[in-house]
């Protein structure tokens, strides 16, 4: 057994050790922690990557996953994140299609079930970096750790910077990246089962955990590092390099060097030399994929990484890194988003978070000195491998090799965080070993899994809608515009605007750039008929954005009401010139082509509106009208009934259609789609209304009295039924004289 699990002795009883019941409790408890979030709505990038995505749907072709990005756009388009994950996306397709639809319970559960299938993963995981790799004659392995090993998954498992992985479905990507990361590890340690003597191996599962490791990136970037740390576990346990001596012997030039197996070792240098070959190949295909180069992102994504200074980004760059380092130590203050203000750049030595970087370094720095220095080849192995999985996985989002999009996000340490997790029961193993208080420590680890299973449920329950999630943003990160963005929008989707209003202006506050809080700001304004705020703020919107094709759209909108046509006709052009195929902005150009009495113009606006989106009702509705209007009756029907044929279920619609052939004295199937209409939408005292008119010109006069009076109940004040309802009256109580 290893030195390490004697040490904790006291700490893990031996009731739970046998492999099953280890698995058993850490599965049980992985689940137990994210419980909460298995009825959670879509929230934050859910939207965009699950309702909005085209992707997941049966029309698009299964080949068209492979050429978009995880958001749906074509990778080779400029405005394409990047984010290539293919398998992810597949995950979701199918999600979709077995629960019939966007149902977020299915999608919410198969990531809970995912993270209790890694947290089971990570006891083998644990047992072969914390134990060793051994294997019996048989090709069983060895768990030669099993009390450190079930100790450190369970950390694993209840670590609450786990939660937006977990609970926010998007976090898949994450899940499925470190479930093939993991098995990709455990295929490279069985390249080694049937060794029965030094350097051999198994090439077949050297070249499967390749396979995996591609697998993983294709389901999340971050899943190709798993070549790496399986170069530094073979290295490291397999080879059995001890740097230290190497190190020494290089300085001393001692010529025992050439007698170090590893260098003489055959099959290390071929593995390393696959692993190697096939991590370039897999980069090489992965950069032809992507096209255009990498993403553009902007300064209030990564502001350190738009820095003048070097000096400045070096800075800021390991803040981050002590930021990452702290969530993993202390995660307490999560956030679902850390852009926009809510750290700070470091523009001087003066500023007192410097301290944090240099904290950072120094506890690395002496993790890594006892790593190197230490006699103990167990110590070595355990502190080196724990800061391998620590670090290697964090490299995709370190900005060492190009700029990531975010400055602190808690999904890209779900891996990292099993390297965290190692070093902490490391620690408490040797706490252990110095002290007598056995008892004392055995209860600060029940305390911290306790804290944690706790702080996971919390924080799964903030997670499950959107106005928990926001809200809980504003004690993390109050100076975060775009948390204030998202409350605010949160707020105006439920019709709050005047909430929403002081929400999206201090946003705009936070971050006088911030073009969609002003759009959206904006747009509330001119619904409340403050026009002139309005256009100012629409106005500066598209001057710090010129190609916001929906801020230009919405400038036109408000410059329409202002009278200002030519304006907000300039406006919608502009806004279909960055936007062509932009059906809203066609109709709203449509709308101002009719209130300059341009019929033609009009027309044509709404029929491109039509084209672009089959489904747009008022753009139909509007053509028909406008048709009716201008007398020309046959076409007016012609575009009713096709809009039918489109959509035929809109209530609408079949009211536009019923008035024009009954205007063209089609009486029977005019009163069949009033009545169909009313059916759909029996409050609706037009309706009534009008197929009283159609039932008065027909001569139905009973009928067309039961729908006038029918219709002045839901609206009394309507005017034009009142005159007509006056008429039948009158000439009711005529017939009756001629009758007497």
């Amino acid at each position: 057994m290893a030195e390490l699990d004697a040490d904790l002795d006291r700490i893990i009883p031996s009731s739970v050790l046998p492999p099953f019941w280890a698995k058993l409790v850490v599965g049980f408890v992985s689940l137990l922690c994210f419980a909460r979030s298995y009825d959670g709505d879509f929230v934050f990038d859910d939207s965009e990557a699950i309702i909005n995505n085209k992707d997941l749907r049966a029309e698009t072709p299964l080949g068209d996953l492979w050429h978009h990005d995880f958001w749906g756009s074509r990778l080779s388009s400029n405005t394409s994140h990047k984010s290539y994950r293919p398998l992810t996306v597949l995950t979701f397709r199918i999600n979709y299609y077995l629960s019939g639809g966007f149902h977020p319970m299915s999608f919410h559960v198969i990531n809970i079930l995912l993270h209790g299938g890694i947290s089971v993963l990570m006891v083998d995981v644990f047992s072969v970096l914390l134990g060793g790799l051994q294997y019996t004659s048989r090709g069983r392995r060895l768990n030669l750790a099993p009390r450190s090993s079930l100790l450190a998954a369970l950390l694993f498992a209840t670590h609450p910077v786990h939660t937006e992985c977990v609970a926010g479905v998007v976090g898949r990507a994450d899940l499925l990246g470190a479930l093939f990361f993991l098995l990709s590890f455990l295929g490279y340690c069985k390249a080694f089962r049937e060794s029965n003597k030094e350097g051999t191996h198994s090439t077949f599962w050297v070249l499967l955990s390749i396979l995996l490791g591609t697998v993983a990136m294709l389901c999340k970037e971050q899943g190709i590092t798993v070549l790496g740390l399986n170069a530094v576990f073979d290295i490291l346990v397999i080879g059995k390099l001890n740097v230290l001596e190497m190190v020494q012997k290089v300085l001393h030039k001692d010529r025992s060097l050439e007698n170090i197996g590893m260098l003489r070792n055959g099959g290390l240098l071929f593995r390393m030399t696959l692993l190697a070959s096939g991590g370039a190949g897999v980069l090489y295909m992965r950069w032809k994929i992507m096209g255009t180069g990498p993403p553009a992102f902007t300064e209030v994504d990564n502001p350190a990484s738009f820095a003048d200074s070097m000096l400045v980004r070096a800075i800021n760059y390991n803040y981050y890194y002590s930021l990452n380092a702290w969530l993993l130590l202390c995660p307490w203050w999560l956030c679902f988003d850390w852009s926009m203000g809510c750290v700070p750049l470091i523009k001087s030595a003066g500023d007192w978070r410097v301290t944090a970087p240099a904290a950072l370094w120094l506890c690395l720095i002496g993790l890594i000195c006892r790593a190197l220095c230490s006699e103990d080849n167990h110590k070595r192995r355990i502190l080196t491998l724990g800061l391998g999985f620590l670090i290697i996985p964090f490299l995709p989002a370190s900005n060492l090799f190009f700029r990531v999009g975010f400055v602190v996000a808690e999904r890209v340490l779900y891996l990292p965080s099993a390297g965290f997790c190692m070093l902490l029961t490391f620690g408490f193993g040797a706490l252990s070993k110095h002290t007598k208080k056995k008892k004392l420590i055995a209860g600060v680890v029940l305390g911290i899994l306790f804290i944690n299973i706790l702080r996971c449920m919390i924080r799964s329950g903030e997670w499950r809608n959107e106005e928990e999630l926001f809200r809980s943003a504003l004690s993390v990160c109050p100076l975060n515009a775009k948390v204030h963005y998202n409350v605010g929008k949160n707020l105006a989707d439920k019709g709050h605007q005047t909430a929403a209003v002081r929400y999206y202006r201090q946003a705009v506050r936070l971050n006088p750039k911030y073009v969609h809080a002003m759009n959206n700001l904006g747009n509330i304004l001119k619904e409340r008929n403050e026009l002139q705020e309005a256009e100012e703020l629409l106005s500066l919107a598209v001057q710090i954005q010129p190609d916001f094709a929906a801020a230009w759209m919405n400038l036109g909108i408000v410059q329409n009401s202002l009278k200002r046509f030519e304006a907000a006709e300039q406006s919608y052009r502009t806004a279909i010139k960055h936007r062509r195929k932009y059906p809203d902005c066609y109709y709203n150009l449509g709308r101002l082509y009719a209130d300059l009495n341009r019929h033609v113009d009009a027309l044509n606006a709404w029929r491109n509106t039509t084209v672009l989106k089959p489904e747009h009702s008022l753009a139909w509705n509007n053509m028909i009208i406008l048709l009716d209007n201008t007398g020309n009756l046959a076409q007016a029907e012609a575009v009713g009934r096709e809009a039918l044929e489109l959509i035929p279920n809109d209530h609408s619609l079949m009211f536009s259609l019923a008035n024009v052939l009954g205007k063209s004295q089609k009486y029977k199937e005019s009163e069949a789609l009033f009545l169909k209409a009313i059916k759909a939408h029996p409050n609706a005292a037009s309706y009534h209304g009008n197929l009283a008119v159609l039932y008065h010109r027909w001569g139905h006069l009973s009928l067309a009295k039961k729908h006038y009076e029918i219709s002045l109940q839901l609206d009394p004040t309507a005017s034009g039924t009142k005159e007509n309802y006056g008429l039948l009256r009158r000439k009711l109580e005529q017939m009756q004289k001629k009758d007497v």
